[in-house]
């Protein structure tokens, strides 16, 4: 089932480009085997620091090897490692709240979802108070502060997820739908830190969160990773308790206080708000921790470039998954992450074959499978941090996530509202093909900020994650949108998130083939991806300015 999609010669960018032959086309079977393998059990659901991480790197380094590739990584070897600090909880979580006289028990993975990174070997929180501190942002560039002087030492901060736009009638402080990076979970779990909390409980509602409580309950019960820092650097930046609320049960507590969780969150959408003693509610929690360092890794192979080699184009998705979790209804325990990443860690290996198959490129290409992105964007931190080409150089990373296996559709998208040439870019590649490029279609979702691009970008480098459009070429919009929203409510990060027998890789080798082309543009021209006005990264890039010229 080989894709042909170029023309016998496409114009992209005023540049004409032989159409290549066929064995630099991408191949959609070549695709859905890959995601049959990396999804299936044997890989254990791509745990990082397991068995499952194992298997993935000798797979995808023996990929890159026998597509002709070079080794990319540390000390001429296939893979940069990684290391990161890996937290268990060991035992039973213990919860109760009391409130009113009274106290009542709350169910790890039912009620609320607790949690720490703090250094230590035990969370030990007794009777500490409540405060409902809104949306948790602080953001004075936005005139914006939810905290307003108020003291959380020994104090639990309650808050809500997303940002206050999402909600309200009209567009605010905060972009409107379009989530900001402070709507996101980890800002809030950071701020809360720097605010000197015992605790963090983030209330979880499935709209502005983009996902269901078992998401947040697969990712609660999973253990947590983290870059490694000295302990005065982690207790700085983690709070010895974290953790997520069911609604339900912060509507409760909010009850119990004399006090209406809906008006309150009202409230908290306009910037005059001010925290909230949540009555005489008082939290406790016991639970043992295991910290053990482990060292992951992220797989990288390199093909030089001709003319322009000291200079980088970059092809990533991330290769981890959630590994064994609780069992499902049909007693699977293997969370197998085929949509979510094996389609995109297939693609970075297909367009490995296709670009070491055709003319060499007149810049280094670096195609990057990344480690932990489920854990943070740990991966493309770490590398962030510790670049295998200098980032000054590195003239763009398209990231790929989450492609579709439901067949062709007449559009392709991108993550979030990036405010970045590579926008346009793709746009013009995809009509140049007849098909069309769709911002996103769920800006409320935060995405720009939940992929690995997010890495690249906070140091300056043009990146965009690219994605599979709604408009399927059968069904429509309609049909991509129930499909969509039926992946998300049922399979992400759980066990039926697997390849199938019915798996259409249609779409998926025709999306990839327009990165493809996208990244050929970029390795052979002189032109440098900027960020537009607006973007909070384009003072960063603009910075080693110099380094381009």
């Amino acid at each position: 089932m080989r894709i042909l999609l170029l023309s016998a010669c496409l114009f992209v960018g005023g540049v004409a480009h032989a159409a290549n032959d066929a064995a630099t086309q991408i191949d959609a079977e070549a695709l859905s085997r890959h995601v049959q393998v990396l999804a299936s059990d044997a890989y254990e659901g791509r745990a990082p620091a397991t068995a499952g991480e194992q298997r993935t790197l000798d797979y995808l380094s023996a990929q890159f090897k026998q597509a002709g590739l070079q080794p990319g990584g540390d000390a001429g070897g296939w893979t940069q490692a990684v290391p990161l600090v890996r937290v268990s909880v060991e035992g039973p979580v213990e919860a109760s709240l009391q409130q009113g006289g009274k106290t009542r028990a709350l169910r790890n993975g039912e009620d609320i979802t607790l949690q720490s990174l703090r250094p230590g070997t035990e969370v030990a929180v007794k009777d500490a108070p409540l405060v409902f501190v809104g949306y948790g942002i602080s953001a004075p560039e936005r005139h914006w502060d939810d905290y307003k002087g108020v003291d959380l030492k020994g104090k639990v901060a309650v808050m809500l997820i997303n940002d206050a736009d999402f909600e309200a009638p009209t567009p605010g402080a905060f972009d409107g739908k379009a989530v900001t990076y402070y709507g996101r979970w980890t800002y809030k779990f950071e701020e809360a830190a720097r605010r000197g909390a015992t605790g963090v409980l983030i209330v979880h509602e499935a709209a502005p969160a983009a996902y269901g409580w078992n998401t947040v309950r697969s990712s609660g019960l999973s253990p947590l990773f983290d870059i490694e820092r000295d302990d005065a650097q982690a207790r700085a930046m983690h709070t010895p308790l974290r953790g997520w609320l069911q609604r339900e049960q912060a509507v409760a507590i909010f009850r119990d206080a004399g006090l209406d969780f809906d008006a309150l969150k009202r409230q908290a959408m306009q910037a005059d708000f001010r925290p909230v003693p949540l009555g005489d509610a008082r939290l406790s929690a016991q639970f043992k921790l295991k910290r053990e360092r482990v060292v992951t890794h992220n797989v990288v192979a390199r093909l030089p470039g001709t003319t322009h080699a000291d200079e980088t184009v970059i092809f990533s998705a991330h290769w981890d998954a959630f590994g064994i979790g609780e069992p499902d209804k049909d007693g699977d325990r293997i969370r197998h992450g085929a949509v979510d990443n094996a389609t995109g860690v297939a693609s970075v290996l297909e367009l490995a074959r296709a670009f070491a198959a055709g003319p060499r490129p007149q810049r280094s290409l670096l195609f990057i499978a990344l480690t932990a992105e489920e854990k943070g964007l740990l991966g493309a931190s770490y590398y962030a941090a510790h670049p295998l080409a200098p980032l000054d150089r590195t003239v763009a990373v398209l990231n790929m996530e989450m492609f579709s296996p439901d067949g062709p559709t007449r559009d392709i998208a991108s993550w979030g509202l990036g405010r970045v040439s590579l926008e346009g870019d793709l746009k013009r590649v995809a009509e140049a093909h007849g098909r069309q490029y769709s911002p996103d279609p769920n800006l409320e979702a935060g995405f720009f900020y939940r992929a690995d691009h997010f890495a690249f970008a906070r140091v300056g480098v043009p990146a965009i994650t690219i994605g599979p459009g709604l408009d399927r070429v059968e069904g429509g919009v309609a049909a991509g949108k129930a499909l969509r929203d039926a992946y998300f409510r049922d399979c992400y990060h759980q066990p039926c998130d697997r390849w199938t027998a019915q798996w259409d890789a249609r779409g998926h080798a025709a999306d990839t083939q327009l990165v493809h082309d996208l990244g050929l543009e970029l390795a052979n021209g002189r032109t440098w991806p900027a960020w537009g006005e607006g973007s909070e990264f384009k003072d960063a890039r603009e910075r080693s300015a110099a380094a381009r010229r």
